[in-house]
């Protein structure tokens, strides 16, 4: 992509962050992958804005779950955070903001499907968010969030059971422990593939793979529920609470701050006067 069409494209997504006064090229920065930097296209890397910006989507989706669901308990909310910040959520929101033509990426990173590089896909709208937060503010960022991600992902959602979450609750409150995984690491740097397996009280019980080290501890948690479940008849679905609609500076994971009215002159004065 030529440099000019490629600003444009970039002034196009601000507008939409409605950041709009911000330096570009920190925002640039935020696309460029890692595996970029080890093939010399790039001085620096998206990682520590994405270290930023997990951050900022973590606090600013807790606090939009906090207001929109005030009934549900932390285990619930645990899991509807698990799911909105989820690398496979975060991708989904990417392709839908088409961030996939302004990555750098290396040339054997580029060269494989869309499929493979979404991993990329979802860390480089964390370095976005933490490029913003730093550009714009928390407030506008927060509202961009709930804007583009939150409010269509929650919608997308089939469910929010996070297998992860619910072997972890399931085995403290059976055993009173947590489930042990361990990892490897295959293939080149460009297209990893780890595996990894989950022990609950000295017994193997799964063992998944994916690109990256969470989505392959998610497949093993999912193959280990469901020997579980052939064995243990309290892993059904559970009951969710209902949303509330957000209005205001709710709605955008923003906190409120409320004043203290201010007193009249009269008042004011018939405080000060003794008795």
């Amino acid at each position: 992509m030529s440099g000019e069409s490629r600003r444009r494209r970039l002034r196009a997504l601000l507008a939409q962050a409605g950041a709009t006064r911000v330096d570009l090229a920190e925002i640039e920065a935020a696309f460029v992958h890692e595996s970029a930097v080890r093939d010399r296209l790039a001085d620096r890397s998206n990682e520590r804005l994405e270290f930023l910006g997990d951050a900022v989507l973590g606090y600013v989706v807790a606090r939009w779950l906090y207001d929109r669901y005030p009934d549900a308990l932390e285990g619930e909310l645990a899991l509807r955070k698990s799911s909105l910040v989820s690398d496979a959520a975060l991708a989904a929101t990417a392709e839908t903001l088409d961030l996939e033509p302004l990555l750098v990426l290396s040339a054997g990173l580029a060269r494989l499907p869309p499929a493979r590089r979404r991993q990329a896909l979802a860390d480089a709208l964390e370095a976005l968010l933490g490029a913003l937060s730093r550009e714009s503010g928390l407030d506008a960022v927060a509202e961009f969030i709930a804007r583009a991600h939150l409010e269509p992902r929650e919608r997308a959602l089939d469910s929010i059971d996070d297998p992860k979450t619910l072997l972890q609750e399931w085995t403290q409150k059976h055993f009173a422990t947590t489930p042990a995984y361990s990892e490897r690491f295959e293939g080149p740097p460009h297209e990893p593939v780890f595996t990894s397996a989950v022990e609950v009280e000295g017994e193997r019980l799964g063992e998944g793979s994916g690109s990256s080290k969470k989505s392959a501890q998610r497949a093993a948690a999912a193959a280990a529920l469901e020997i579980l479940r052939e064995r243990y008849d309290d892993l059904g679905p559970r009951a969710f609470s209902a949303p509330v609609k957000l209005q205001g500076s709710k709605r955008k994971g923003r906190a409120t701050a409320r004043k203290a009215p201010r007193k009249s002159k009269a008042s004011a004065a018939a405080q000060e006067t003794p008795a």
